[in-house]
């Protein structure tokens, strides 16, 4: 076990793409705790798109990261020291501790994983934020009908390859979008997409065009930018438009150029009457996590969802790691495995 805390904190804010400068690496003493709290140890960290958003000080949903302070995140922690009758000595929690080795907890908003789970880092991909995003999005917003054709960018991520799956398992047709020949024959071979197209290409529009040849009903709306422009012209009158994420806008410092084409963007809407809605997982739909965790339990058991991590060792590789993240680099849900378990 680490004698000291290492912490990650957010040293300036970026300016377009993120730094490595950006971050600090501190160490200091691991926190003692007081009556009724707990000491938690980190050992699996989430690294999420979300995360650039906490960087920048601009008015968002959720408040920014204060310089010198740890940057947030989801992990998987065990409990190190417990003066809480609630929890357990040795046992795994879900926690949003942030990057950082130990921190310290009243109980409030850590979720119980047991004392010996299966795998532990589920909890923060399939059984998690993405795949509760994937489920509620698509179902909730998305609406999919057996039959229908559904369009999903980033195919092999934490989100999009659930939503893929699941897609599947509705009896629609599922095309993905990916940044690599690799990670589009792993979304079909391995994930059952019926087609995946590299976005890269040069003849990506025709491609897609080819793909969807009935249009798209449903656009699972996670990266933006080039991507959504080529998708637009295909979707079909009431298609469905489930908006969790613009990756390929989160290091913009201006509007991109060219001419202004919201005008295009509504009247497509309102001509085809297309739905687009815009979600925030555990603001929105916070309460209906056990529905979704109980069938994607289900799913799992039944060999119906396959779930790829991307791990990488050592907290210290976190500020590197996510500035690839944000570039693609990743296949499938990143994880940072910031210590050892107990």
């Amino acid at each position: 076990m680490t004698a000291i805390n290492r912490q990650l904190v957010l040293a300036s804010r970026p300016v377009g793409a993120p730094t490595t400068e950006n971050f600090r690496l501190n160490h200091g003493d691991v926190p003692k705790i007081g009556t009724g709290e707990v000491l938690l140890r980190s050992v699996y960290l989430s690294l999420d798109p979300y995360m650039r958003g906490r960087m920048s000080d601009a008015k968002s949903y959720a408040d920014p990261v204060a310089l010198g302070e740890v940057m947030v995140g989801g992990s998987v922690c065990q409990i190190v020291e417990s003066n809480n009758s609630e929890f357990t000595k040795g046992g795994w929690v879900l926690a949003y501790s942030g990057w950082q080795d130990y921190s310290i907890s009243k109980g409030d908003g850590l979720l119980k994983l047991g004392i010996n789970p299966q795998h532990p880092s589920y909890a923060l991909g399939v059984m998690g934020m993405p795949g509760f995003t994937a489920y509620m999005g698509l179902l909730e917003i998305g609406q999919p009908k057996a039959g229908e054709t559904v369009v999903v960018a980033a195919a092999t991520g934490a989100v999009g390859s659930m939503v893929g799956q699941i897609a599947k398992i509705k009896g629609c047709k599922v095309i993905g979008i990916a940044g690599s020949d690799e990670k589009c024959s792993f979304a079909v071979d391995s994930l059952g997409f019926d087609a995946c197209i590299n976005h890269k290409d040069p003849d990506f529009a025709t491609q897609l065009t080819n793909a969807c040849s009935n249009g798209i009903d449903v656009y699972f709306e996670n990266v933006g930018g080039m991507v959504f422009d080529n998708v637009l012209p295909l979707l079909n009158t009431s298609a469905r438009i489930p908006l969790c994420g613009l990756i390929s806008q989160y290091n913009a410092t201006s509007l991109p150029d060219g001419p202004d084409r919201l005008s295009m963007l509504m009247g497509q809407l309102l001509v085809k009457r297309i739905k687009m809605q815009a979600f925030i997982i555990f603001d929105d739909y916070g309460h209906r996590y056990p529905e979704f965790a109980q069938q994607m339990t289900t799913w799992l058991s039944e060999g119906k969802i396959v779930y790829k991590e991307h791990l990488i060792q050592g907290l210290e590789k976190a500020p590197e790691a996510f500035i690839g993240l944000l570039q693609g680099n990743n296949f499938g849900k990143l994880i940072v495995q910031t210590n050892q378990p107990l």
